[in-house]
């Protein structure tokens, strides 16, 4: 009895024991010089960014799913601190900001996660992710020694991981979140500003592991990351980053399958065939962990773009802005993935002997006891390569490498497509409009919500980017014995503004407009304009397209007009107006009576019929729509529009600009060769945005209400509902 009690005993020791291995293998996330450990296992991990607000929840599962059969193992997302707490203290979850959920998702698919948290971003998204509620604290400075600027991160940087280790969303808690990254790509910022930076560094190191979250953190971009955090590299190439530790594996955060597209410029294209081969490269050299930024790019509904950049945020990715596989970078990459999943044990297991094969031909060998797999390199950008590997030939295209699985077959060549090119097209729907004008009023100086000063004021200072636009109102009084009266030789108006774009209104017409890009975000409005004897009534409106999401100390600049505003030509020579007293309202009335919902819109006249306003600026636009049959996604087609922002059913789907042409240099585009996001452009000439994503999810059967502001004047008679489709 007492011998069969201890072997009983024994036996049940044996099974805790085991339980409780078994479970610590689980719920576990550890790193040597060679991989992420998970389980206990080494992994090869292939990644792709898919940013929860830039889609909606309904198609996130379809995204996951294309993620995952593309040869994804993660999906890496930041976490956008502004639209979690768009006020302090108050915190929004919701539709597209429901990042459990979007996590879950990804869990249920069997994928893991990568939580990039910041909470600064960058993304192209509207102040780099930052609350602008946040740039009025006082005493703060962004992303240094601030003690206002810590103290908020710190409290938003718990939040999230208070959120997600209740949800147990961490691998160690049973979750799919492997990684979390703390800062965002701060090393080349910190270098600007010294040693209050590198104190930063220090501090948000220590703060992130104090929040005990039992995965890998990383900084991305930082080179003096504390040690234990893995510091990683973001680029088009990032073959020969180290990590600054030995004991530390190779991981690249973001691996840029295209790039974003500016209004006003052209569209960028990244070849799959240079995109492949910078992955294959990478992890021949010892890569272990590869994202592509983008997997799905998706879309910049609301005003959530950063400045200048376009409501699509497509990315050349190989999930298009829809959702639709982009062919054939889509299925190339999933054949590389299956290959290099086919190397992953000797890929874990040992470092490459790496031997020359010709002038710009190489080897990498990776052999273990009981595997090997070789990847045959040609650097050469001209010529393709016969080279000799083991006694046998191998035909390597220029600028590609093979994947030899076993050392002996090539399964996969970065050049070699094997998949076809799949031609995605817009195609008009029956979907026809009855379209309503109304006039959006010039505001006066006595108005209701009007507030006068003297001087010019900062836009964002007064508007607090709760909108767009800011007016400025000034009375131009003329003596009746001013020469230009008599002369006819105007008057030369000239405003300098911060940006970013300025509609200027004499005795309320359209005297002209004016507007900066990315690269100069400035403008300045010169122009002849047309005044009489008395008082003249000058109206300006600046528009701001996006904050800026980069740079250091973004949050100091500045947008709107605030001078030099000038008059030249009048009998006492210039008159400096900058000084004069000022007149100012925030936004638009027709924001402020909610004309794009459709209790507010029903509450104003609308013109009909042959009345309805043609090419004339401040002027909103209403038709209600069925939703075309089919599923697949959907678009307007803005081509004949100017500027402004559109929404559907009370949502807001983002600006539009299809008036503003873009500029570069389009041309042939050779894949071979170091990529840059000037090299292979396309749509030089025409609108740099023309069709706008409408969520399918976002429709009714009937009686769908579209409304559209427009501030340049446009023909709302060419807007089209069309279909993207690859039939």
């Amino acid at each position: 009895m007492v011998m069969n009690f201890r072997d009983n005993s024994w036996i049940v020791l044996a099974i805790m024991c085991f339980s409780l291995l078994i479970c610590s293998t689980k719920s576990s996330v550890s790193y040597d010089h060679k991989a992420l450990v998970i389980n206990g296992q080494k992994r090869i991990l292939l990644s792709g960014s898919i940013h929860y607000p830039r889609s909606t929840p309904e198609m996130w599962p379809d995204l996951i799913r294309k993620a995952k059969e593309g040869g994804l193992d993660v999906i890496q997302t930041y976490v956008f601190w502004n639209g979690h707490e768009p006020s302090p203290g108050q915190y929004y979850f919701g539709d597209r900001y429901d990042l459990v959920r979007f996590i879950k998702l990804v869990q249920q698919a069997g994928l893991y996660v990568s939580l990039r948290i910041g909470p600064y971003v960058c993304a192209e998204w509207n102040f780099g992710g930052i609350p602008v509620w946040l740039k009025y604290v006082p005493g703060m400075v962004f992303r240094t020694d601030n003690g206002p600027f810590k103290t908020a991160m710190q409290k938003f940087t718990k939040k999230i991981v208070d959120i997600m280790k209740a949800e147990k969303l961490f691998e160690t808690q049973g979750g799919p979140i492997i990684l979390s990254q703390i800062e965002n790509e701060y090393g080349p910022m910190e270098w600007e500003i010294g040693s209050a930076g590198k104190t930063y560094t220090k501090w948000t190191a220590a703060m992130a592991l104090g929040l005990s979250t039992g995965v890998p953190w990383v900084m991305c971009k930082q080179d003096d990351a504390p040690y234990p955090i893995i510091n990683t590299c973001n680029g088009f190439y990032c073959e020969g980053f180290k990590p600054n530790s030995v004991d530390q594996p190779k991981i690249w955060t973001e691996n840029w399958t295209g790039w974003f597209t500016e209004f006003g410029g052209a569209i960028p294209n990244r070849p799959v065939e240079d995109l492949a081969f910078s992955v294959a490269r990478f992890i021949q050299n010892g890569g272990s962990f590869m994202n592509y930024y983008m997997y799905h790019g998706g879309t910049n509904f609301d005003r959530t773009s950063g400045e200048f950049i376009t409501t699509s945020y497509d990315y050349d990715a190989p999930l298009d802005e829809y959702g639709l596989l982009r062919e054939p970078k889509y299925s190339h990459l999933k054949e590389m993935h299956k290959v290099i999943k086919l190397c992953e044990p000797a890929l874990v297991s040992v470092d490459p002997t790496i031997t020359s094969l010709g002038n710009k031909q190489e080897a990498h060998v990776f052999k273990s006891k009981t595997s090997c797999a070789a990847f045959l390199s040609n650097y050469d950008t001209g010529y393709a390569a016969k080279v000799m590997f083991r006694g046998f030939p191998y035909d390597l295209p220029a600028w590609s490498i093979s994947i030899l699985p076993d050392c002996k077959t090539e399964y996969h060549n970065t050049a070699k497509i094997r998949s076809p090119s799949i031609l995605v097209k817009m195609v008009p729907t029956s979907t026809r409009f009855s379209w309503e004008s109304y006039n959006e009023a010039i505001p006066s100086s006595s108005d209701y919500g009007t507030f006068a000063r003297d001087g010019l004021l900062e836009q964002i200072s007064m508007t607090r980017d709760k909108t767009d636009y800011f007016w400025y109102l000034t009375d131009i009084t003329i003596s009746s014995d001013e020469r230009f009266l008599k002369t006819g030789e105007d008057p030369l108006l000239t405003i300098c503004s911060a940006g970013h774009a300025l509609h200027v209104f004499v005795n309320g017409r359209l005297a002209g407009t004016s507007y900066g890009a990315l690269s100069s975000p400035k403008l300045t409005f010169s122009q002849q304009i047309k005044l009489r004897a008395g008082v003249n009534k000058l109206a300006l409106l600046s528009t701001a397209v996006g904050l800026s999401n980069a740079g250091v100390h973004y949050e100091t600049w500045n947008t709107g007009i605030l001078g030099p505003a000038t008059l030249n030509g009048l009998n006492s020579g210039t008159w400096d107006m900058s000084k004069w007293k000022w007149s100012f309202k925030i936004g638009i009335n027709g924001e402020a009576m909610d004309l794009h919902t459709l209790t507010g819109s029903s509450s104003v006249e609308w013109t009909e019929g042959s009345f309805v306003a043609v090419k004339q600026p401040l002027t909103w636009y209403k038709s209600s729509f069925n939703a075309p049959v089919g599923n697949e996604p959907l678009a307007l087609d803005m081509n004949t529009m100017g500027k402004g922002q559109v929404w559907v059913n009370g949502r807001n789907i983002g600006r539009h600009w299809p008036a503003y042409t873009a500029h570069g240099n389009c041309g042939r585009c050779n894949y071979a060769g170091i990529y840059n996001e000037k090299k292979c452009l396309s749509n030089c000439g025409q609108s740099s945005q023309k069709w706008y994503h409408v969520p399918r999810s976002w429709l009714k059967p009937s009686g769908n209400l579209l409304v559209v502001f427009e501030e340049w004047g446009g023909d709302p008679s060419g807007i089209s509902v069309v279909k993207r489709t690859n039939k």
